[in-house]
């Protein structure tokens, strides 16, 4: 009886780490069958057309194991980011101000005028992302395609000074930790949008050159 007893323990030890080898080997072939090697080098060429190389390729790394393959899809890529990131800022000072406002700090007024910005940096690129959306490349060099490029421009360049105009809120070295922690956060906005407009004109130049060409 004990000997069945330990059999039977081996054998149901035997279906557990049976089960959990496929699993695990099943785990290591979708991951790499999901790895894309030319990703990595195409994120950190690209990244080497903005302002900060560094930030971007660290940003950006996560996404070397996806399908991103192309400029357009990098620059979506990058926008998304960068609106997820201020929109965290704003979450952050809106707990701030709060707090400033129920003892009537006297960083009110710029907290305010900060907050105002980074609101209108948040709508120009919700914009920016919907007008990429539109793109029908399949339809060729239209003046409708041009169009959709003007706009997001616009709109990332609108977002990148407001994001910039909040950091100006805040000048000076000698602050405190309050200031220098949401001066920190808003500049981080600032730089991930403006690698963001980079990645973008990267992937428009494309069109705007072929279009010089043009006799």
């Amino acid at each position: 009886m004990a000997e069945l007893r330990l059999s039977m323990v081996f054998f149901f030890l035997f279906i557990f780490f049976y089960i959990n080898l496929s699993t695990v080997e099943s785990s290591m072939a979708r991951a790499r069958q999901f790895t894309h090697p030319d990703t990595k080098a195409f994120i950190e060429v690209s990244c080497q057309t903005t302002l900060y190389p560094a930030l971007c390729i660290k940003c950006l790394a996560r996404y070397t194991n996806s399908n991103v393959r192309n400029e357009q899809q990098l620059a979506q890529v990058a926008l998304t980011m960068s609106l997820y990131k201020a929109r965290s800022t704003r979450s952050y000072m809106l707990k701030v101000a709060k707090e400033l406002e129920s003892i009537k700090a006297k960083e009110c007024p710029a907290l305010r005028d900060c907050l105002q910005q980074i609101d209108d940096s948040i709508n120009q690129l919700s914009h920016s992302i919907r007008e990429l959306r539109r793109f029908d490349l399949k339809a060729g060099m239209t003046d409708d395609l041009f169009w959709h490029i003007d706009n997001v421009d616009t709109w990332i360049s609108a977002a990148l000074t407001d994001a910039s105009n909040c950091v100006d809120e805040f000048p000076g070295h000698r602050m405190s930790k309050m200031k220098a922690t949401i001066k920190g956060k808003v500049m981080n906005v600032a730089q991930l949008t403006s690698n963001a407009l980079a990645l973008f004109h990267q992937y428009a130049a494309r069109y705007r050159s072929a279009t010089n060409k043009k006799p």
